[in-house]
């Protein structure tokens, strides 16, 4: 079938954009193809050390597979699946966005929005001049204690600039797939609540990244704390979309806790981390980021499998099935609840123990019989009669409850 002259007009688009350097980045939807558990296709600009190449992230359900071509190689490989594979696509440039909606018969629509003052997404570079996200030379790393006068890591905080980059490159890659229509010039400001902010470390970073794009609140328990990051907040222009505020996860109204766009607890310790995603899913959030730790509720209720009962002799094992049991029914759970979910490493256990993260995209209706009597089924298997997030949810894990 020929191409739709909108489709046409899309690919002429995006190679100038290529062409003249004014790429942001291009968002692909809607896959009909035959892999059915690819979500988006992401598209960024990269400059390696062989020149400029664009970097293309395949989003599953459960894994991203990146791979980055040269600019001609990409256009070559992008131009069948735009109004084939996916029906939808976002151009971002820095002048303008365009939409493609292409409908199953081939036919397409495209509209093209003018914009004054989209900002430029950082061109990465990789290989060894590998850029940051966020420059070591940033004034409120310094004043957060991550960064010296000489522009390096203090003693001891290497690891927490490791981690603020890799969880400033996850959340740009979580928030593409959450929001693909973010940048346009119609999307309001994202609101972000942090749960559990500590000295706001990766608070800061996505008031960094986002800009006046987010709404940013930073709940944290200790006031000394909150006083001490709405000060750093002031002094380095963030007050205006970026506060802090005194409260507890699970305690109380949470401030901004209302239709929620994005939900984020790291660190949060044992049931914290399910007050905080019941909080995000009744709030509505389309994007949830945990990372747990410290998970102790479900080790009492554990109940070996005759199979495992002499490796579970060993106290260590036991603390890392309780770890696993626990980490796998919150993302089971998330599913039953409407997300599509994903756990993952987002920083080497060379830099940090806590280091696993589960990520979930709101996506399909809640509530789903199926889902409930597979967990059911988990949950017998390991002894656990009940759990906290199930509780929140108003889940019952026993058959006998339900």
């Amino acid at each position: 079938m020929p191409a739709a002259p909108a489709r046409i007009r899309f690919l002429d688009l995006l190679r100038e954009s290529i062409g003249s350097g004014t790429l942001v980045k291009l968002t692909l939807g809607k896959h009909r193809g035959a892999d059915t558990t690819l979500r988006n296709l992401f598209v960024r600009p990269i400059v390696l050390k062989a020149g400029p190449h664009l970097s293309l992230v395949w989003r599953h359900d459960t894994r991203d597979v990146t791979r980055n071509f040269p600019p001609a190689a990409a256009l070559e490989l992008l131009a069948p699946l735009i109004g084939g594979d996916f029906l939808d696509a976002h151009l971002f440039t820095s002048g303008q966005v365009a939409q493609l909606e292409t409908q199953p018969d081939g036919t397409g629509r495209l509209k093209i929005t003018a914009v004054s003052a989209t900002p430029r997404a950082p061109i990465a570079t990789h290989d060894r001049a590998k850029a940051h996200l966020i420059s070591a030379d940033t004034p409120w790393l310094r004043e957060l204690g991550v960064i010296n006068d000489r522009g390096a890591p203090r003693e001891g905080m290497a690891d927490k600039f490791r981690q603020i980059q890799k969880f400033a490159e996850l959340l740009t890659h979580l928030l593409d797939e959450a929001f693909p229509d973010r940048g346009a010039a119609s999307a309001r400001p994202l609101r972000i609540l942090d749960a559990g902010c500590g000295k706001g470390y990766l608070t800061f970073a996505l008031a960094h990244l986002l800009g006046p794009a987010a709404e940013i609140c930073g709940i944290e328990r200790r006031p000394a704390l909150v006083d001490f990051c709405n000060r750093a907040a002031a002094t380095h222009g963030f007050a205006a979309h970026l506060r802090f505020e005194a409260g507890e996860i699970g305690r109380g109204s949470l401030p901004g806790g209302e239709n929620l766009d994005v939900l984020i607890a790291l660190h949060a310790c044992d049931t914290a981390t399910d007050d905080a995603l019941a909080r995000g899913v009744a709030a509505g959030a389309r994007l949830l980021v945990v990372a747990p730790c410290c998970q102790k509720e479900l080790r009492p209720q554990l109940t070996a499998p005759a199979v495992l009962a002499d490796a579970l002799r060993h106290g260590i094992f036991q603390e890392r099935q309780a770890e696993f049991v626990t980490d796998a029914l919150r993302a089971q759970l998330l599913e039953w609840a409407g997300y599509r979910t994903k756990v993952f490493e987002f920083i080497s256990t060379e830099h940090t123990a806590k280091n696993l993260m589960i990520a979930a995209v709101r996506a399909h209706p809640p509530g789903d019989a199926t889902r409930a009597e597979r967990l059911r089924d988990f949950a017998a298997f390991y002894g656990i009669r009940h759990q906290a997030l199930a509780r929140l949810l108003g889940l019952p894990l026993s058959r006998e409850l339900a």
